[in-house]
């Protein structure tokens, strides 16, 4: 399992990433809307804007304040990290 840094200090898996989109678009406003009506939405913008969105397998959404690129970035050296050492 590989935790990746979404921001704060607060770790995700990435095994279980889906999807790392941006927050503008209407249908990720409904999406992260009806998360929060559902209560499987988690909030680790630390109060500053939305930047991220994380869809995890679970059905979770995941709101970071990181743009998606860097949290895209960070996935990716995990993975070629864990590859070195294999």
């Amino acid at each position: 399992m590989q935790l990746v840094n979404i921001g704060f200090g607060n770790l995700v898996s990435s095994d279980r990433m889906v999807a790392i989109v941006s927050p503008e678009s209407a249908p990720i406003k409904r999406m992260v809307q009806e998360a929060k009506d559902n209560k499987t939405a988690v909030d680790a913008t630390y109060g500053r804007k939305t930047r991220a969105v994380l869809i995890m397998d679970s059905g979770h959404i995941i709101l970071s304040a990181v743009q998606p690129e860097t949290v895209g970035g960070r996935v990716d050296k995990n993975i070629s990290q864990e590859e070195i050492n294999k």
